[in-house]
């Protein structure tokens, strides 16, 4: 009889669990911690490693100077930062280890293929995570989500705002069509274009380096729209220098950042412009000072607004936190995940404001998505 009571007693302790684990939806993770930890995968290496390196190193400057000045409350942070070399299926894994690594907040992923992937895993552990370049639309589906950079939508749609006044009747669009993020632009660009113009549209897929057929198709157009990533627009201008006009603008968004850092701009004739919150050649306030910081200690090679960006996500994360405090929030370094979750989107979602290096007054909407202004800046003027 003894023995059939624990034997009973153990089989409800796992009916319980079992009922839990398919019930609760989210782990209730607890900390062991002794420094508030911040977690993000990215591309260290491949071929998008340039975002990715400058997060990481500008998410470090912001943690080692918030250190250097005591932290919160006397508590350090750290950085931890996992290489996802923008591959999706890597950060399942990625998440796993930062969650063993004590991960109580993030700054998400780089990219958004793989955001997209974090967006689904975080979201069942309810940790907050603010990312500085993530830009899919469905980043921040989850209310633990929220982006410090535009969303593709948003950038499409300003996109189009500002061509909308350039008086064109036609303009040409080159974009990466099996790419979330370039066909995330180009579907908000377009439905938020002027129907009287005229849009010549070239794609491509995967890896391609070959872009004659693309380049012959636009020669025509004095505008052309790539909502791409640097590596693939770097090698368009170089194929199509001497066959666009030399008068022709391109003009990208967040993903040409970087650009001038791996192609020798001084070779295109053409204008080479972007949509942008950060300005890499800021002489004054805090994009400048942000610069100068950066470059002492990296160089150039890989400064970029996602850089500017993550730097900022850090002290957005670690003021709204002090102003919790502030404001009697038990935040304390061994709190959960959910918890600190629970905290800082009360915090997002209210009449919290930053201000950094690539905005000022930033807020945040309920869906996640970051409000402050943006502005085109010219990485290259046409030759004359």
């Amino acid at each position: 009889m003894n023995t059939f009571k624990k034997l009973a007693a153990v089989l409800m302790a796992v009916a319980m669990m079992v009922t839990c684990f398919a019930g609760c939806g989210k782990t209730n993770y607890t900390a062991n911690n002794t420094e508030y930890v911040i977690g993000v995968s990215g591309p260290l290496t491949g071929g998008a490693a340039v975002y990715g390196v400058a997060v990481q190193n500008s998410a470090q400057i912001a943690v080692d100077e918030i250190n250097a000045a005591g932290g919160l409350d006397g508590v350090n942070f750290k950085l931890v930062a996992l290489d996802d070399t923008h591959d999706a299926t890597k950060v399942a894994a990625n998440y796993a280890s930062l969650l063993e690594s004590g991960m109580q907040v993030s700054l998400g992923t780089v990219t958004t293929g793989p955001g997209l992937e974090f967006t689904n895993l975080s979201v069942e552990d309810n940790v907050f995570f603010l990312t500085p370049s993530a830009s899919g639309d469905d980043i921040p589906a989850n209310p633990n989500g929220f982006q410090m950079c535009f969303a593709d939508g948003n950038q499409g749609k300003v996109a189009a705002e500002y061509v909308n006044g350039l008086g064109f009747d036609k303009i040409g669009v080159f974009y990466k069509s099996d790419d979330a993020y370039s066909n995330g632009i180009y579907k908000q660009f377009k439905g938020a274009l002027n129907s009287s113009i005229q849009v010549v549209e070239t794609v491509f897929t995967g890896e391609a380096s070959d872009f004659t057929t693309q380049i012959n198709t636009l020669k025509d157009c004095k505008f052309i729209f790539m909502p791409i990533y640097y590596q693939p627009a770097s090698i368009f201008m170089t194929q199509a220098k001497d066959t666009i006009a030399k008068d022709a603008v391109y003009y990208g968004c967040d993903g040409f950042d970087g650009l001038a850092g791996q192609l020798d701009l001084s070779t295109i004739p053409q204008e080479v412009s972007m949509l942008s919150h950060f300005d890499s050649n800021a002489t004054e306030g805090a994009a400048a000072e942000f610069i100068s910081k950066y470059t002492a200690k990296h160089g150039a090679d890989t400064l970029n607004q996602f850089g500017a960006s993550a730097y900022d996500c850090v002290y957005a994360i670690f003021e709204a936190m002090k102003a919790a405090k502030a404001a009697g929030k038990d935040i304390n370094v061994t709190m959960t995940a959910s918890d600190l979750c629970e905290i800082l989107k009360e915090q997002f979602t209210g009449d919290f404001k930053f201000s950094g290096n690539t905005g000022k007054d930033i807020t945040w909407e309920d869906n996640g998505y970051v409000s402050k202004g943006a502005v085109k800046y010219v990485l290259k003027q046409a030759d004359k």
